[in-house]
């Protein structure tokens, strides 16, 4: 059993402490940057080293007076570094502590994720090899098409998770970007050596170019994957929401003991899990989308990105924090029901082995739309009356002619539909 999702340590990252103590080591390496280059005393240097602290109640009490908080912050850390504070923040603009310390919380988000990640992903594969050979139906336009395996269905969202643990660690690389080089990114006032000895310290890489912020194309990349990541999990949560109706009930998330699905129906069981993260996948697609507004600012820089943010990234990588737990939880303690599958592959009455009937007429030697039209007409007999699909084979003596009984009989064989499982998964990374 998966335990319960807690919160603290996906949460801690974007807790006001965390970023304020990211803030202070931003500017506390910049320091000793400067002090390398000879730019700070070095007793100074370790005066602020020593001292440099805050007080997140105080930083809000100033900035509700200075209306900034950089400014704010700053002048809480000077209260406790005395006189050497002049050195702090020396050749830097606001936003190389706030895009460099954000670079980092981001990449501390994503390295959490991609471990979720990576749990979920195993959990499938090992549900998908549980039911390699489960023989369910397949269907398209939810109608019933050929039999394939549960497990195939499972092996199919094991590769997409494969795809979504690459795409995230391509997106917290492209994140994983800071800047410290001034006003317009010119550095004009501040050495290049500071931006590189902080980036390296933080594990950022510096921005080749910068304007006075780090270019929002990256963190909209960042929060599409996150997007797209939840958009396959809303995938999954729908197929097994569909999978647990009453009228399929192939599979059905778990129902604990105490459990209650209805204020008024005692005998429901929802899949309560699976349409909460349907919906939270809304969330995400929509903070994406503002993401991608914050791509285009003003000249070299506006803040009309800044309070977005302040929502999107916190409740983005929280949520699909949570979404990948809760999954993870479905797949794990997923109820499945092989006697149902194998019950709705012979509601249609044999209709599923219609393409086996039509290739082996075209193996005889039929044209490929005689062929058609022979099988069709068959088939839609058994829509409209109580017989079976073979009955009406055996009984036409057009295909009897052509691929006779033997043949005929060839083409209701299950298993010639699963032969390639074990090509599939071993193809995917399951064998």
């Amino acid at each position: 059993m998966i335990e319960r999702y807690t919160l603290p340590e996906m949460g801690a990252v974007w807790q006001e402490e965390n970023k304020l103590a990211t803030w202070l080591r931003v500017e506390i390496l910049a320091c000793e940057a400067q002090a390398e280059l000879g730019n700070i005393p070095q007793e100074a240097l370790r005066i602020i080293q020593e001292k440099a602290a805050f007080d997140p109640a105080r930083v809000l009490e100033i900035e509700n007076t200075v209306k900034h908080d950089v400014i704010a912050f700053l002048t809480n850390v000077a209260e406790y570094v005395g006189p050497e504070s002049r050195f702090i923040h020396l050749g830097m603009t606001s936003s190389d502590l706030l895009d460099t310390a954000l670079a980092s919380q981001i990449r501390q988000a994503g390295l959490l994720l991609q471990k979720k990640l990576s749990r979920l992903r195993e959990t499938i594969g090992r549900r998908a090899q549980e039911h390699k050979n489960t023989p369910c139906i397949g269907r398209s336009h939810g109608v019933h098409a050929e039999v394939t395996t549960f497990g195939l269905k499972l092996a199919m969202w094991y590769d997409e998770m494969r795809r979504a643990e690459e795409r995230l660690q391509r997106a917290i690389e492209t994140v994983s970007v800071g800047k410290i080089s001034g006003a317009v990114g010119t550095f004009a006032h501040i050495d290049p050596y500071v931006e590189e000895y902080v980036c390296a310290k933080l594990d950022l890489q510096p921005a080749p170019v910068s304007t006075q912020i780090v270019q929002r194309d990256r963190h909209a990349e960042f929060l599409s994957t996150l997007a797209v990541i939840a958009s396959s999990l809303d995938k999954f949560a729908t197929e097994i929401r569909n999978l647990q109706r009453t009228e399929i009930l192939e599979a059905e998330e778990y129902f604990s003991k105490g459990q209650k699905g209805s204020s008024a129906m005692p005998h429901k069981r929802n899949p309560i899990t699976c349409e909460r993260i349907s919906g939270m996948a809304r969330l995400l697609r929509a903070n994406a989308i503002s993401a991608l507004e914050n791509v285009a600012l003003w000249h070299e820089r506006d803040i009309s990105h800044s309070s977005v943010e302040r929502v999107i990234f916190p409740d983005s990588t929280i949520t699909l924090d949570y979404m990948l737990e809760k999954m993870t939880q479905v797949v794990d303690n997923l109820l499945v029901y092989p006697d149902n599958m194998m019950r709705n592959i012979e509601l249609t009455r044999g209709l599923v082995f219609s393409q086996r009937v039509l290739l082996a007429l075209v193996e005889s030697g039929i044209t490929r739309e005689q062929a058609y039209a022979m099988v069709q007409r068959n088939a839609m007999n058994v829509w409209k009356s109580d017989t079976t699909f073979r009955d009406e084979i055996m009984s036409d003596g057009e295909i009897i002619q052509a691929i006779g009984e033997d043949g005929v009989e060839r083409c209701f064989n299950l298993e010639d539909n699963l032969q390639r499982v074990d090509f599939i998964f071993k193809r995917a990374g399951l064998a």
